[in-house]
């Protein structure tokens, strides 16, 4: 299991809870919390249960992943979190857009991981469709790219 990094974890709740516009109070009802657990909680005083910090996820409209991950109730098994993160702070994105682009991320990193090469190169790499290259007719091509020879 990761370690516990309880400071790290309320300080994070309380950049989410601030980014989202959501006083203590009403984060503190949504998580069915007192004011003053979740203050101690985003102080680094407290360790939340799971179920709290599913609460206040859901509360914040964040992955309850990011949250154990964090707490170190999950491992962060893939290294993404930088991802998930940046997609659960997003307060342009509803939950539904924050799940599907979650769900994306996680398939492409499957597929991959699959194939045996997490690189990018492969990822990137299109597949070969069956058809012929198209080519560009001569006058797209740069003059450059025609040579002409002459003799003396």
């Amino acid at each position: 299991m990761a370690s516990l990094n309880v400071g790290s974890l309320g300080s994070f709740i309380r950049e989410q809870r601030e980014k989202a516009h959501i006083s203590v109070r009403e984060l503190a009802k949504t998580a069915g919390v007192s004011n003053p657990y979740l203050s101690q909680i985003e102080r680094g005083l407290r360790r939340p249960s799971a179920e709290i910090l599913q609460q206040i996820a859901k509360g914040l409209r964040i992955s309850a992943e990011v949250l154990y991950v964090r707490a170190g109730i999950l491992e962060d098994r893939h290294a993404d979190t930088e991802v998930t993160e940046a997609v659960a702070a997003d307060t342009h994105l509803t939950e539904r857009q924050k799940e599907v682009l979650l769900e994306i991320y996680g398939s492409f990193r499957k597929e991959n991981d699959l194939r045996g090469d997490g690189s990018a190169d492969a990822a990137t790499t299109p597949r070969s469709t069956g058809a012929p290259p198209r080519k560009r007719p001569a006058a797209a091509q740069s003059p450059t790219t025609r040579r002409t020879t002459t003799t003396s």
